[in-house]
């Protein structure tokens, strides 16, 4: 049985993360801690998050007009990898071949970007009017996007080859089972189980996780016990354990998962004085990268916004 602990990083994030006193003679040629507050342009409003761990390279995308921003996670320095086009960038996921999957939100669309230029190699209509592409995920062979207002998935099969999807390879994946949507906002964050045969997502207006037959669409509600998740946004899983971003609680939830997805046990919350409405999870090596969507702040052209890292729970 695992213990549920509650910690603050206020007072440990400097000393878990490596940063110690005064460098001695020997070691002033070490190289220098990479940062665990990332600057992001002001007025950004940031929402996903993408990191291509082979290059320590993150990836933002932004609410405004669906630009996305990149830092190199070693030094914090960063460039605008595209401008916006007017859309949305919500959830991001990094793929194969440099390769970016990227949620369209209010727009209806998912976008696979190619993240040396920025260039829009792909732009796929999911959703009708009505729908709100939050998040996504990328497995071993296809692509899943969420609606939050739909209660259905769309899948993009990933190709042997490395050629991109067509329009018409697209399914619409009905979700029926335990998952009741409601008004607002339903479906965000989405991952595989454990055992890669499943998929999870996360109900935000009701802090259930649900595990989804990816060939039927039937739903079935994770067993949490007694323990409640509040506005569960972007999720990533790492082995078994899930990683939550509860949004507006500023927490990461940490769950231990059973193979199938259907059991989950939460075993940590982690907090940080400097989240501020954190939407989303990637990881760099022993570090998760959040950015702060400060959705609870009125957001204006000069309004700044950062990601923060935390050492991996």
């Amino acid at each position: 049985m695992f213990r549920r602990l509650v910690i603050s990083m206020v007072a440990v994030a400097t000393a878990a993360l490596g940063v110690t006193g005064p460098a001695h003679a020997s070691d002033r040629t070490a190289v220098p801690e990479a940062p665990t507050t990332l600057r992001l342009p002001d007025g950004f409003r940031p929402d996903g998050i993408a990191i291509r761990s082979d290059e320590h390279r993150a990836y933002f995308g932004s609410l405004n007009d669906g630009a996305i921003y990149q830092v190199d996670l070693s030094t914090g320095e960063g460039s605008t990898l595209s401008t916006g086009t007017g859309g949305m960038a919500t959830g991001m996921k990094a793929g194969a071949g440099h390769l970016l999957y990227v949620a369209g939100g209010s727009m209806g669309d998912g976008r696979i970007v190619d993240s040396t230029n920025g260039t829009v190699l792909a732009d796929y209509e999911l959703a009708a009017d009505t729908g709100f592409i939050n998040d996504v995920l990328v497995t071993r062979d296809a692509v899943w996007f969420t609606d939050s207002f739909n209660p259905v998935l769309y899948e993009l099969p990933l190709h042997a080859d490395g050629s991109l999807p067509l329009q018409s390879e697209l399914v619409t994946l009905p979700l029926t089972g335990d998952l009741q949507y409601a008004d607002g906002f339903n479906v965000s964050g989405i991952a595989s189980t454990p055992d890669g045969k499943g998929l999870i997502i996360a109900q935000i207006s009701t802090g259930k996780l649900f595990e989804v037959n990816p060939l039927s669409g039937v739903t079935r509600t994770v067993d949490t016990g007694v323990e409640a998740l509040t506005n569960p946004d972007g999720m990533l899983l790492v082995d078994h354990t899930l990683y939550v971003a509860e949004n507006r609680k500023n927490e990461v939830a940490s769950l231990q998962l059973d193979d199938h997805g259907l059991r989950a046990e939460t075993v940590l919350r982690t907090t940080d004085a400097r989240f501020d409405i954190p939407t989303r999870i990637a990881a760099d090596g022993d570090r998760l990268y959040l950015p702060n969507a400060r959705t609870t702040t009125t957001p204006t052209p000069t309004t700044p916004y950062t990601a923060v890292a935390i050492p991996k729970p």
